[in-house]
């Protein structure tokens, strides 16, 4: 029991926990021109992003008149949500993969506060995996929706009628759902279909989550594995079992989904990924000038005189952690559209 612990958490010898900066409930602490640069910093991130998201997020509740505002950014289709990249694979497999990797990571996300306590919450990494796991699982009843209608799509057919004048036998309803049913299957993303309906609320929460995490992800994991980890190594720190998985497995189970769905990209909203980190450094000053307790990462730490380098860095860092996960996106319908381009139906 002992050893299965001990690989879980690491060894408490060679633990190690961020050192106590200054006194952050002192107002010295704060009356300084390294938070006023800091502050400056994150309140230029959030006032752009919010422009940014602002103009181009656009009317989500209208139907696109013609070919052209279906391809403006920002806009989705319900189905969108739910319908995996090829015709030939059933939103079913979606569906699956979207509940395994939500109790997947529901389960590591358990295991990891019982076994090292609420305090996990008090990171990043954290905030993102749970951020992770709301979007699998939001995606989950969307996909269970998406079943319910992909199995609905092909109306009844009624039963065919007597035309008496003419003494035959007609059945215009059942030719009628028989070409309803083949435009559906042959239609394309981008050929516009009348019963295709815009997403709604819950539609848009779902793509914005989606990029909000192809962000983080890729920050998260970037910043721990070339930042932290190196640091912690000159600590003598051994990586545990849930530390890895946490960084790791968010990131592999986002791009197996992103292999699947049928999301778009538009980069505004990249202005959702940096409301986000600029939440989680306004909650930090917050707590930090309440009470006394350590930073979760160093570079957070406004005591040193390097704190407005390091905020400026990890804001300009968000841009290509968003380019990566834009180009894969890219690289993607590169690819599909190459290999099976009579199957893909994904926007280009």
């Amino acid at each position: 029991m002992r050893d299965s612990l001990s690989f879980l958490t690491g060894s408490k010898k060679n633990s190690w926990q961020p050192a106590m900066a200054a006194n952050t409930a002192n107002p010295s602490y704060w009356l300084n021109w390294r938070v006023l640069l800091c502050a400056i910093w994150v309140l230029v991130s959030m006032v752009s992003a919010a422009i940014c998201i602002l103009k181009n997020e656009g009317n989500r509740g209208s139907r696109p008149q013609n070919s052209e505002n279906e391809k403006a950014e920002g806009f989705l289709y319900e189905n969108e949500t739910w319908r995996p990249c090829l015709k030939e694979i059933h939103p079913a497999w979606l569906l699956a993969f979207r509940v395994i990797c939500f109790f997947v990571l529901l389960v590591l996300l358990i295991v990891t506060a019982v076994v090292d306590g609420v305090s996990i919450f008090y990171y990043y990494t954290q905030w993102t995996f749970v951020l992770v796991t709301i979007y699998f699982g939001l995606g989950s009843l969307l996909s269970m929706y998406g079943c319910y209608q992909y199995r609905n799509r092909v109306p009844r057919v009624t039963h065919g009628k007597l035309d008496t004048k003419r003494g035959t036998y007609t059945n215009e309803a059942s030719r009628e759902n028989s070409n309803r049913s083949n435009m559906t299957k042959n239609l394309g993303p981008n050929e516009p279909y009348n019963d295709r309906q815009p997403a709604g609320f819950w539609g848009y929460v779902f793509q914005i989550i989606f990029q909000m995490n192809a962000g983080a992800v890729i920050l998260t994991d970037c910043v721990f594995w070339f930042v932290i980890v190196p640091f912690l190594a000159i600590k003598d720190y051994n990586l545990n079992f849930l530390i890895i998985n946490m960084h790791s497995i968010n990131v592999v189970l986002l791009l197996g989904d992103t292999a699947l769905n049928c999301l778009r990209f538009p980069w505004f909203r990249i202005g959702y990924f940096f409301l986000w980190t600029c939440v989680y450094v306004i909650f930090q000053w917050i707590v930090h000038a309440c009470i006394l307790f350590w930073w979760p990462y160093p570079f957070l730490d406004l005591s040193s005189p390097f704190a407005p380098l390091w905020y400026l860095s990890v804001a300009v860092l968000h841009i290509p952690c968003f380019g990566v996960f834009a180009l894969i996106m890219k690289l993607k319908h590169v690819l599909l559209t190459k290999w099976f381009p009579q199957s893909y139906q994904c926007v280009r």
